[in-house]
């Protein structure tokens, strides 16, 4: 992260103000998610220092047709650059048509678009190691390379439109999958393909409803069936599922592991109250402040710096990723990760 910040006050240095007609267009899909408000927010702030102009619009709850039309403004608005964190990577080729016929990067930001030949580059997070790191925890966790078994899984992942949840589900069976293969996993609901695990919008509520038909149809309790894990991609459907177990009884005492990503204030606090076990930690300032970096070699005209030529296909080819390192937050670290680097501070995830 220090690196990544020394590089983009080296080019605010370098730079000044020579960015100041150069408008930035910068669309989230939401604020009725913390981690979207942040990256924004992250977003904005870097490129204003860095001198450009930008436009941040966010596309309602989730709305597709509002996004495209935000889009659509910032084309005409001629920005030089778009940065887009999609809601859904396959619902903006005929715009972003617009976009490359005016010679406008795009970086898909976070989400990779698909079906795109417009798409300049991608920055995010390396998401198949999200699952992977998650699959890691829980098979640490549970020992099960030693113990007897068999333990009880459910897994929970996020929008079919949202090509991250494929990486992220996927990385997580890489780590789980063989152990559902030989029994020493069971999950007793049977749902355990991508689209039966799927939660729309990656909806806390949704998510809710999902686990708690799981519990009454699988009888799960703390006097009931023994549910010993939860693989949750991120925090909203962790949240969901917490709610679920709350209601049905479970307490600290009895709470099964629960994965969770993004390391939202609410999941933290569930985290301090023992009832979340972990959390993906992808720090947005350092996400953004690579992309600030990212923009501005494309606006001179210089080498876009990437670490990734060969993992994100869009459908028109591989586009040239930069990929920052996930890491995860437990009762052990999250001091470090979160409190001492600035990200919160304690009141935020004090729990009342």
């Amino acid at each position: 992260m220090k690196k990544i910040v020394m590089t983009v006050m080296a080019l605010i240095m370098a730079t000044g103000c020579i960015f100041a007609a150069t408008k930035i267009g910068v669309s989230m899909p939401t604020q009725s998610l913390q981690r979207w408000n942040q990256d924004g927010a992250n977003m904005k702030a870097m490129l204003e220092k860095a001198g450009y102009t930008v436009d941040l619009q966010f596309a309602g709850d989730n709305d597709i047709p509002t996004q495209v039309a935000q889009i659509e403004n910032m084309i005409v608005g001629n920005c030089k650059v778009l940065i887009i964190a999609a809601i859904d990577g396959s619902s903006l080729t005929e715009v972003l048509k617009e976009a490359k016929a005016k010679k406008i990067a795009v970086i898909a930001y976070d989400r990779l678009i698909m079906n795109s030949d417009a798409v300049s580059y991608y920055a995010s997070f390396d998401n198949y190691q999200v699952g992977v790191i998650q699959g890691t925890y829980l098979r640490d966790q549970l020992k099960l390379a030693t113990a007897k078994g068999p333990f009880n899984i459910e897994l929970i992942t996020g929008d079919p439109g949202d090509n991250n949840a494929g990486f992220f589900f996927n990385g997580a069976l890489s780590i789980l999958k063989p152990y559902i293969d030989s029994g020493k996993l069971v999950i007793k609901s049977g749902q355990t393909t991508f689209a039966q695990c799927a939660t729309p919008s990656w909806s806390t509520e949704e998510a809710q409803k999902r686990f708690e038909n799981i519990i009454t149809s699988v009888k799960y309790g703390p006097k009931g069936v023994k549910l010993d894990a939860v693989m949750a991609s991120n925090d909203s459907t962790a949240q969901g599922v917490t709610n679920a177990l709350v209601g049905a009884g479970y307490t600290k005492a009895n709470f099964p592991l629960l994965t969770g990503q993004d390391c939202d204030k609410a999941s933290v606090k569930n985290m301090l109250m023992g009832i979340q076990s972990m959390s993906i930690f992808k720090d947005t300032r350092t996400l953004a402040a690579q992309v600030v970096v990212m923009t501005t070699a494309i606006v001179k005209g210089t080498t876009v710096p990437v670490n990734d030529k060969k993992t994100y296909n869009n459908g028109t080819g591989i586009i040239p990723s930069f990929l920052c390192a996930p890491v995860f937050a437990t009762l052990d670290n999250y001091k470090k990760l979160l409190i001492d680097s600035g990200y919160y501070k304690e009141a935020d995830i004090a729990v009342k």
